[in-house]
């Protein structure tokens, strides 16, 4: 018997015998002197849309925090658990990135939640029907547009959702204030998970244009 999934324990053997015999001495580097990331990336928990391997990242290059349709929480210090904007906190305070990036993904199901939150199995009183609370205002104003088929709608969510976090950043008065001085720059991006095509968003307009490759 395993502790872990064979599938997982294949993978760490492939691991140590290719990338981190490749990487070792910066392996012990990165150990002996700690991270030092120029770039936080916030994206979704979906197992398509994985930073690392979208931006071709090696070890140490970016700080990523990961959640349900990459969200980020408006400023509220309370009392609550607020793990996003912990890592935000760490990530600006001790690693003192330049960039954060909110990299949203086509056909995200947390995003596909927001527009049908009764659908199965999933419901409003659950966690992701509450973490998704988030962006209902925006959800409900897609979903009540007739004009648009279901996955126009998703799309445009998608996005639209990538300018709510973005604007939520702000909120924090230390992400604020350090964007205001030249010392940090907010990017949006999102990801088809179907043609590879990573769209970016223009800081003046908000249109996601794709950059060249």
């Amino acid at each position: 018997m395993t502790h872990l999934p064979e599938r997982l324990l294949a993978g760490y053997r492939n691991f140590m015998a290719q990338r981190h015999a490749a990487e070792s001495e910066r392996y012990r580097t990165l150990a002996r002197e700690g991270q030092a990331p120029e770039t936080m990336v916030i994206a979704c928990c979906d197992s398509r849309a994985a930073p690392e391997t979208i931006f071709d990242a090696g070890p140490g290059e970016l700080f990523v925090v990961r959640n349900v349709a990459n969200l980020v929480p408006p400023y509220r210090p309370d009392e609550q658990h607020h793990g996003t904007s912990a890592a935000l906190e760490f990530a600006v305070y001790a690693l003192k990135v330049k960039h954060i990036v909110v990299m949203g993904h086509g056909r995200c199901g947390g995003i596909n939640a927001a527009l049908n939150p009764a659908a199965k199995p999933l419901s409003p009183g659950d966690f992701i029907g509450r973490w998704m609370g988030l962006v209902t205002p925006a959800a409900e104003a897609m979903a009540g547009n007739p004009m648009m088929t279901a996955a126009e709608r998703q799309t445009a969510l998608e996005r639209i959702s990538i300018r709510f976090q973005v604007a939520n950043l702000r909120t924090f008065p230390w992400i604020r204030s350090r964007e205001e001085r030249g010392e940090l720059s907010l990017h949006g991006a999102w990801f088809d998970i179907s043609t590879g095509e990573l769209w970016v968003m223009d800081p003046e307009t908000g249109d996601f244009v794709r950059p060249e490759v």
